[in-house]
């Protein structure tokens, strides 16, 4: 008996599965670099890449070796005991961040168990008072909510934490005004992927961390999208010349195992939180840490960060090449990028994209994001590049 397509597997799914999501495009089964399967067989160039999660791409050897090991042997303990992995794993994060001394890592299972970690952090000066960036998403638990921006996503769960104040990005006069001795902790994306991959000005995140210096306030940069080489460095944060009072880390991590974790930066900081006042069940299992420990060393022997940054830029390049009218620009870093639209058709235009084996979302209305794995080719982008043209055909700029 064949095995069943998209539509039967999407009616089963609509019979079975809370509608928080909506209708899947697709119900995918396989994967294999950078390309993935569905269920009526078609292929897919993945460009997405889970959101900027499956770092490696799929069925990479070095993660199957690491879960196939690590599994064999140990796969959960609870945090009464430590394991190798999960010690090793810090240690390596803190080398990679740049961490003085003092420094120290809480694992979670997401970004937004990292960010209410961070939260949990900022409690511990003594202020409530939060600020963060419009357009900005840090999650969606309620804690992480209150600090992510869009309305729709807040209002009906309200009244969140707070008090939090959310200033326009790159605004300095407006971040001055709004970080004062009150604040706790100011939050900062990087780059804001959900808001159309769009990047703090280093100037700015130079003069937040100034500020909060000054102010006596935490500096948290949600490194969740934007870290573990998404950008060409193994942090966005660094490419500004700051350090920062913590950030949070997931997504690419787990190459597609769910992982997070806080790093907090030196031993002011890392002692805002003792014993008893924060935990997890599964957070630093030995399995998800053995995964991200197989990341972190693939990245490195391959030299996927200098990879990173000459795919992405060729990118950018290619794309200019096309002097496309519907195409105003490229933006973002390394491989978290928005090619710029200049009509609200990116929902049409990614649409097009899946029928056409591409896989891309529309964050905003005149944005395609591109997440592909870090590993993705010149070749294999330039497929997409030259299939751009066909997928905005008929398709006419804002005048």
């Amino acid at each position: 008996m064949p095995a069943p397509g998209n539509a039967a597997y999407l009616d089963r799914y609509a019979q079975s599965l809370m509608g928080v999501f909506g209708r899947p495009k697709a119900v995918l089964c396989r994967g294999e670099g950078c390309y993935v399967w569905d269920a009526n067989g078609k292929r897919y160039l993945d460009l997405l890449a889970g959101i900027a999660v499956n770092a490696l791409g799929h069925g990479h050897p070095m993660v199957v070796e690491a879960i196939t090991r690590q599994a064999a042997s140990l796969i959960h303990v609870s945090n009464f005991f430590a394991s190798p992995p999960q010690i090793e794993l810090a240690e390596r994060l803190l080398a990679v961040a740049g961490a003085p001394a003092g420094s120290a890592v809480f694992f979670a299972n997401s970004g937004t168990e990292a960010i209410e970690a961070a939260i949990k952090l900022s409690r511990r000066t003594g202020r409530t008072a939060l600020v963060a960036a419009e357009a900005a998403f840090h999650g969606r638990t309620t804690g992480a909510l209150a600090l992510t921006y869009k309305k729709a996503y807040r209002e009906p769960f309200a009244p969140l934490i707070g008090p939090v104040t959310h200033v326009p990005l790159n605004d300095e006069a407006a971040l001055r005004s709004a970080v004062d001795r009150d604040v706790g902790a100011l939050f900062l994306e990087p780059i804001q992927g959900e808001a159309g991959v769009v990047a703090a000005d280093p100037a700015y995140l130079r003069l937040a961390r100034e500020l909060t210096i000054a102010s006596d306030t935490l500096l948290i940069i949600d490194e969740v999208q934007t870290g573990v080489g998404r950008t060409g460095t193994w942090f966005a944060f660094q490419q500004a010349g700051i350090v920062p009072d913590a950030i949070t880390v997931a997504k690419g991590l787990g190459a597609g195992v769910p992982i997070g974790a806080m790093i907090t930066f030196g031993p002011d900081v890392s002692g805002l939180l003792t014993a008893g006042q924060h935990g997890t069940t599964f957070g630093g299992n030995p399995l998800a840490a053995a995964v991200g420990l197989a990341v972190l060393d693939t990245i490195e022997t391959d030299d996927l960060l200098a990879h990173v940054t000459s795919v992405g830029n060729h990118l950018v390049d290619s794309v200019a090449a096309l002097s496309h009218p519907m195409i105003s620009g490229v933006r973002g870093a390394g491989l978290l990028r928005a090619i710029e639209l200049s009509a609200h058709v990116s929902a049409v235009v990614a649409d097009r994209a899946l029928a056409a084996g591409f896989i891309v979302n529309a964050p905003t209305p005149d944005v395609l994001r591109l997440t592909p794995p870090l590993i993705v080719t010149t070749a294999q982008i330039d497929s997409f590049v030259a299939a751009l043209p066909a997928l905005l055909t008929g398709l006419e700029p804002t005048s």
